[in-house]
């Protein structure tokens, strides 16, 4: 490699501007610091600044002739040819110069200049300009003997640095020669402002004043020396964020961040010809990087054009990528690309943005580098349009088939490996399983103690005494076969050896079944796909224990979605070490409580004893925390010793994201209607709203109001482990949320007044839980259970179907489900009305019969008007005997169709029962007839057999062809029993009197209020 020049710019002294800056150039490579900042310098009354730059380039020397010209510049207004002349420009003032021949640099020793002062010259000036300090070395280059003679050359050269002034003259007239011409040839003014623009738009494209200032492209220096360059100047750069649309691919592979970014970014690479040649795209053709100059910095950029293969839907359209480093540090690197596709419909109102990141990868095994690759997408769009939600999802199904093919190829050519978490939890578990003590140990460490000790010796002791005894004559009581003490301390010494033998048995046998207790789940793996938890159960401290004159024998049980996995029992100790690794069965829906209990050992079959218990919510947890979390016991025994658990889970799912699709395809089937997976960044906000962990994803949510003393409009949020609500009131928010596993009924209330006409949602949690969402809950009953009101839904039917089939999964048996589903059914019919439009011309359905009909000489636009919801229909309705008559505004449900919902109750003169009703009504124009066709269906409530029934009115309103000024309407009347009764033939005769009756008088008030049209009109 060639020859570098380090220059560390690092202040200035006693400059006449406030603000300077330092402009650098060695043959065609060219830098500028930035403005440092001034101090006023007080060692003289004169006014001058000091100026602090500290920073660091880099320049490739290609011939030692070569000279580095040091250029200052203030800050001010300068106009006129004199600033023009020096290379000044409007705002900018040359306030001195210094050149140092490269060669001055390689003759010093060890081809370092210290960092010494450079006073600056400017002939335009008299007096002292000001001087900078400044370092430089050289590095690279050969040491062969030519070389050597090139360095004694350079030394002589170094000591003539003086006779070099004349050509400096000549090569300042050149300049001055070739500004005069610029100034005075008006066909030159244009290049000269595009020099000028230049010059104040980047440092890597500015211009010395000692050179003529002309368009130049990146110099010809290879790719390295390329991120070399960007090195020296990429301090103050930091990583950039992942793009809004979401990731990509998220991988890392066994080999150096630079490797990489040479596979994948390096002119000569052809990895992306052959992805581009594996997705059929073609005429690929890679441009030269370049240097693209903005107002602060400068950056590697190069275009990128191929043709994008035809699909089904899209022809065969050219694509344009421009590339563009925005860090390079040597270790890492982030590549922003802008892909440009004007021939597809709409590509003039949208960019494609791609942010390719290079970091450090995990540390290997081996002890090599590995790098992680971090692709993100985002849609720029440069205008508005409505079709913004088809292009986003078109462009995320196409990256997504296109990074797919990269990342098969990529994982051909590199050896993907694990990211940093999975290491962790891979090298943990293995760690755990292989530091088990043997079985040889552990009954050391159980029985080397004092009684143990004490009852072997008294048993060698016995056994020698029996030995060496000799036999002896019977006395008292005894005979043969029967050896009684002689004395008071022969009975006290053979009980104490009973006793010690005893105690010894005992704990053989404590340690057998024990043994035997830890056999049945070491080495469990999981089975299945699904979501898997896996327990690291490390250690406790401060265990309790139920006898206190010894210690316990604690064993942990965890319960997961009615699972159990139990830990080996740990004798004898307060502070057990488990080590060991327990993990479930996959799962089908992700859980949201462990459930961890510690009990003190006492056999296979006494009752044991708990010593303490704790449940642990998953989501309250982020994934770094599980992976190395200390539970604290509750429990009496627990609090009264401060037990605690050391433990590490993890949570994953085995199949990754195809194991959510999954999921929601099963639910697609409870709930009965089709669930999309939502986006990255829609999970991404969901999680950040509520802080639920990265595995937590979004499957619903809905537009409601929260009733309380206020009702509040906001957004229920459904997913697979938490019910959650948000609303933001004028900036006060409202944010809570609580577990499926908290519910313990969930219940639908009828349409009411108080609720405009719409059903509402009524959440009831077990007594004790969901205690950090009481703020959103309406009241609380008697048992403790919070009750959670919900109302207003645009879609009521389509909320409750998914709450209720998401509750059921989550927290039922099969007996309870079955239960629930047949409820639902009844559900479905009565709240038919409110959600589902097609059911309101359900007529047919139902034993219809023509209960009125009759023509009036009033216009259909004055009879339609009982039917608007304004004071006219009001004023109707209360002479009908109906009580808080409300109705909603008509809302367009379809193409001339409209809905509006009604409710009302009856006087004691209508029913004796009082009543109330609630209605749904649904208008449109008659087919090739002026007229329309109201359906109107009516739900009865508080009165005896309501919830049987439904009551189906039809209105027919027509002009008539023979008299246009007037209408003839027609009634028509269907009952729909949901439940067959003993009395159901009597109740419809009654209801079909009662409504007949109440349709004739109805218009009877009509024909009077409304203005009878005369019949010359």
């Amino acid at each position: 490699m060639g020859m570098r020049l380090y220059v560390c710019m690092s202040e200035a002294a006693e400059l006449s501007s406030i603000g300077a800056y330092a402009k650098l150039q060695l043959g065609k490579y060219k830098a500028k610091t930035r403005v440092g900042g001034a101090k006023r310098d007080v060692s003289n009354n004169s006014n001058r600044y000091n100026h602090v730059w500290n920073e660091e380039f880099v320049f490739r020397v290609c011939d030692v002739e070569e000279e580095l010209v040091v250029s200052v510049f203030g800050e001010e207004e300068r106009h006129g040819a004199g600033g023009l002349l020096f290379g000044g420009s409007a705002g900018e003032l040359l306030l001195g110069s210094v050149r140092v021949p490269v060669c001055s640099v390689l003759g010093e020793d060890q081809r370092y200049v210290p960092p010494t002062w450079f006073s600056l010259e400017n002939s335009r000036r008299k007096g002292s300009a000001g001087k900078i300090l400044m370092s430089l070395s050289l590095h690279g280059g050969s040491t062969s003997p030519a070389h050597l003679e090139e360095l004694a050359v350079a030394k002589e050269t170094s000591c003539n640095i003086l006779s070099s002034k004349v050509h400096e003259g000549k090569q300042l007239f050149k300049v001055i020669t070739s500004h005069l011409e610029r100034i005075f040839h008006k066909n030159e003014d244009v290049k000269k402002d595009e020099s000028r623009s230049d010059d104040s738009s980047d440092t890597s494209s500015k211009i010395s004043d000692y050179q003529d200032c002309e368009d130049e492209s990146f110099p010809t220096h290879s790719f390295d020396v390329s991120m070399e360059l960007m090195q020296s100047t990429d301090k103050d750069h930091e990583m950039p964020e992942d793009l809004p649309g979401g990731v990509l691919l998220d991988q890392a592979y066994a080999i150096s961040s630079w490797d990489l970014n040479m596979l994948l970014f390096a002119p000569d690479s052809q990895f992306m010809k052959e992805v581009a040649e594996l997705q059929g795209t073609l005429d690929f053709h890679k441009g030269a990087w370049t240097w693209k100059c903005d107002e602060e910095s400068s950056h590697l950029t190069r275009t990128v054009t191929y043709t994008k293969a035809a699909t089904k839907l899209v022809k065969s359209v050219k694509a344009t990528e421009e590339q563009t480093y925005v860090k390079a540090n040597g270790r890492e690197f982030a590549v922003l690309v802008s892909v440009s596709t004007p021939d597809v419909p709409y590509g003039n109102y949208f960019k494609i943005e791609l942010l390719y990141k290079i970091i450090l990868g995990p540390s290997l095994s081996s002890g090599e580098e590995s790098a992680r690759l971090i692709i993100s997408w985002n849609v720029k769009f440069t205008q508005s349009t409505v079709m913004k939600g088809v292009i986003e999802g078109g462009a995320r199904q196409g990256l997504k088939e296109s990074f797919g093919q990269f990342a098969e190829l990529l994982g051909q050519r590199l050896e993907p490996v694990a990211l940093a978490e999975q290491l962790e939890k891979k090298q943990l578990l293995k760690y755990l399983e292989t530091e088990h003590q043997s079985d040889f140990q552990l009954a050391y460490d159980y029985f080397c103690n004092f009684s143990v000790l004490l009852t072997v010796t008294m048993i060698i002791y016995v056994l020698l005494h029996i030995l060496l005894s000799k036999s002896r004559e019977l006395h008292g009581l005894e005979f043969n076969g029967l050896d009684l003490p002689d004395s008071l301390g022969e009975l006290i010494t053979s009980a104490v050896i009973v006793l010690l033998v005893e105690h010894v048995f005992n704990m053989i046998r404590h340690f057998v079944q024990a043994r035997l207790q830890r056999e049945d789940d070491r080495g469990f793996k999981s089975q299945g796909d699904g979501w898997v938890l896996t327990v690291a159960l490390i250690e406790g401290s401060n265990l309790a224990s139920t006898d206190v004159a010894a210690s316990s024998a604690p064993y942990v049980v965890l319960t997961c979605n009615s699972k159990t996995r139990t830990s080996s029992v740990k004798l004898q100790t307060h502070n057990p070490q488990w080590n060991e690794v327990l993990e479930f069965d996959a799962m089908e829906e992700p859980p949201s409580l462990l459930d961890v209990e510690v009990f003190d050992f006492d056999g296979p079959f006494d009752q044991a004893a708990s010593l303490g218990h704790s449940e642990i919510n998953l989501l309250k947890h982020t994934s770094a925390e599980l992976a190395d979390i200390w539970v604290t016991l509750e429990g009496k025994l627990a609090q009264a010793f401060s037990s605690k658990l050391h433990m590490r889970i993890f949570l994953e799912s085995s199949k990754g994201v195809d194991t959510i699709k999954e999921y929601l395809m099963k639910m697609e089937k409870e709930v009965g209607k089709k669930l999309s997976l939502r986006s990255p960044y829609r999970n991404s906000m969901f999680q950040k709203l509520f802080g639920l962990p990265s595995e937590e994803f979004l499957i619903s949510d809905f537009s409601c109001s929260l009733k309380r003393k206020v009702p509040l409009q906001g957004r229920l949020f459904l997913s697979p482990r938490i019910v959650g609500f948000y609303a933001n009131f004028f900036g006060h928010k409202t944010k809570f949320f609580f577990l499926w596993e908290d519910i313990d009924d969930v219940q639908v209330l009828p349409p009411s007044v108080s609720s405009l006409g719409s059903p509402s949602l009524v959440i009831i949690l077990r007594s004790g839980r969901g205690l950090d969402a009481s703020h959103g809950a309406k009241s609380q009953d008697e048992e403790g259970r919070l009750r959670f009101h919900y109302q207003a839904f645009l879609s009521f039917n389509v909320a409750r179907r998914i709450i209720l089939a998401l509750w059921r999964t989550r927290s039922m048996s099969a007996e309870q489900k079955s239960e629930i589903g047949d409820n639902e059914l009844d559900q479905d019919e009565e709240n038919v009305q409110i959600e589902d439009s097609e059911s309101l011309l359900g007529l047919e359905d139902a034993n219809t019969l023509k209960i009125y009909s009759a023509d009036l000489p009033i216009r259909i636009e004055n009879l339609m008007e009982m039917f608007d919801g304004d004071s006219f229909e009001h004023g109707i309705m209360m002479k009908l005997g109906c009580l808080n008559y409300t109705t909603t505004p008509w809302e367009a449900v379809e193409p001339d169709t409209y809905q509006r919902h009604v409710c009302y109750k009856f006087n004691r003169h209508v029913s004796v029962f009082g009543g109330e009703v609630t209605s749904t009504q649904k208008k449109s124009p008659i087919a090739d007839s002026e007229g329309w066709v109201l359906d109107d269906i009516i739900s009865l409530h508080h009165v005896p057999f309501g919830d049987h029934i439904r009551v189906h009115l039809r209105y027919v309103i027509e002009i008539l062809s023979s008299a246009p000024l007037r209408c003839q309407y027609s009634v028509y009347l269907g009952i729909t029993w949901m439940k067959s009764i003993k009395f159901q033939q009597k109740i419809t005769r009654n209801i079909t009197q009662k409504f007949a009756y109440r349709v004739k008088e109805m218009f009877e008030i009509v024909r009077r209020e409304v203005p009878l049209v005369n019949s010359h009109e």
